[in-house]
């Protein structure tokens, strides 16, 4: 099939339904490669399991799907931003204690229903207007900027292979036609993997010794096994909510940038159709049935978005084939082995690339939502977000720590600039109000928020 068949207009945009099905289900695979080295690190990180992480990262995926209508081609991967609250609870990975850990977890990913009914109540454009692109925007470039120490500590630990992976992206990327220039990033991961393997440097015994079908899932170490084992700790219960819960208040940040990232790049309006009270109670429903069944928490992750970036396919459908192959690899431990092996250059590579097309999105969110920056606000503003959201990030303790009573309360940096930046965008609204005012005013027009204020509207 020539290209011209599928090409869409002029900015080389692909309509997934007509580029034929084998196109499509390596399109699926692509996208699940790109989800699959950070969501398994959660796990293995945790002592939580691959297979079912892999398993709701799928289900969780399909559910988000559902609830938003179908049209935000969003995928939901492990969370890193719970990472301190497992620790807290099971320092060791011990799975008696993950379990109240992900109970805590799975209560978290209720509060997010909490901000979507605001969204329902009040609509998106009231709610949005304390989210304006000099707000998102930052947010959307910190949230790339702070993944690129993890792209970088991986690459480190074999450059020729990170190397590899980085110029096979870039190479089909830029001078590829046709199906290569879809697919870079799969491309990029098969190629340096191979060359690793050729290389001697992974390890296949794990591989080996693993079966070729299991269950994906035990019992014993979802959450429901603590009503009836007969060994619930009510403290430990309890401390894990206290403990968890106020991290979701980051992440639901975070779930805000993400969209407002995806609607910039596929150029749709997400924020209002299907709106956040949808992507926030699919984010926080898959959240917490993933948690109740033993798996880390999802969110909407940024590699997808970078494949978005690269490949210009946005059908959300290619997204759930993604989803269904993780569900089906989810029952084959020889495959989560084969994955587990893949080495760290390799995802170096491949993120290195990818986390910085998300900061790419975040620049491109400001500039063509034309954010004024002769405006002292809005420099204040992006400025604080930024310095923030990195500066915490990567201080000694990587978060801000807020005792209350025997309570306490981190803010990782993305969370905390974020919360600023929406801060000093509320009360500094007044003068600006007041600049929109008058120009309008002059004009002899009502300002309308859905061209300036709401990322992804031209």
């Amino acid at each position: 099939m020539s290209k011209e068949k599928f090409k869409i207009g002029e900015e080389g945009i692909y309509d997934a339904r007509k580029l034929g099905k084998g196109k499509v289900l390596v399109l699926g695979f692509q996208h699940m490669f790109a989800m699959f080295g950070s969501t398994v690190l959660v796990p293995l990180l945790t002592g939580l399991s691959v297979s079912t992480t892999l398993l709701w990262a799928g289900l969780g995926t399909l559910l988000f799907h559902l609830i938003s209508k179908k049209k935000v081609p969003a995928f939901l991967g492990s969370s890193f931003a719970f990472l301190a609250g497992y620790a807290a609870i099971a320092p060791n990975g011990e799975p008696e204690l993950l379990r109240y850990a992900c109970f805590g977890v799975a209560c978290a990913g209720l509060v997010y229903l909490v901000l979507a009914a605001a969204f329902k109540a009040f609509g998106e454009s009231k709610v949005m207007h304390f989210f304006p692109p000099v707000v998102t925007g930052p947010i959307i470039i910190a949230i790339g900027l702070n993944l690129s120490r993890s792209a970088i500590e991986n690459c480190a630990t074999n450059w020729l292979i990170a190397l590899i992976a980085i110029l096979i992206v870039v190479g089909c990327n830029i001078w590829g036609r046709g199906m290569v220039k879809i697919i870079p990033i799969l491309l990029g991961v098969i190629g340096s993997y191979v060359a690793a393997a050729f290389s001697g440097a992974i390890d296949f015994s794990p591989v080996r010794e693993a079966a070729w079908f299991g269950l994906p899932m035990t019992y014993d170490h979802t959450v429901f096994s603590l009503f009836t084992d007969g060994t619930l700790d009510k403290s430990l219960l309890l401390t894990s909510v206290i403990t968890i819960v106020p991290i979701a208040f980051a992440t639901m940040m975070e779930h805000i940038g993400d969209i407002s990232a995806i609607s910039s790049t596929v150029g749709a309006n997400y924020i209002k159709d299907p709106g956040f009270h949808r992507t926030l109670t699919g984010d926080g429903l898959a959240t917490t049935l993933a948690s109740l069944f033993g798996a880390p928490a999802n969110t909407t992750y940024g590699e997808n978005t970078g494949v978005l970036t690269l490949t210009k396919v946005y059908d959300p459908m290619v997204i759930r084939l993604a989803a269904c192959i993780a569900i089906i690899l989810s029952f084959c431990p020889k495959f989560a082995a084969l994955i587990e092996v893949m080495p760290s250059a390799t995802v170096g590579g491949i993120s290195l690339v990818l986390y910085g097309m998300i900061s790419a999105v975040g620049i491109r969110n400001v500039v063509e939502s034309k954010v004024d920056f002769s405006q002292t606000r809005n420099v204040i503003i992006a400025a604080l977000i930024l310095v923030l959201s990195i500066g915490v990030n990567y201080s000694t303790a990587g978060a801000i720590i807020i005792p209350i009573g025997a309570v306490t309360i981190n803010l990782s940096g993305i969370a905390t600039g974020s919360l600023v930046g929406i801060f000093m965008n509320a009360i500094l609204q007044g003068k600006e109000s007041a600049v929109r005012r008058s120009k309008s005013n002059m004009s002899g027009t009502d300002y309308d928020m859905s061209k300036e204020g709401v990322p992804g509207v031209a």
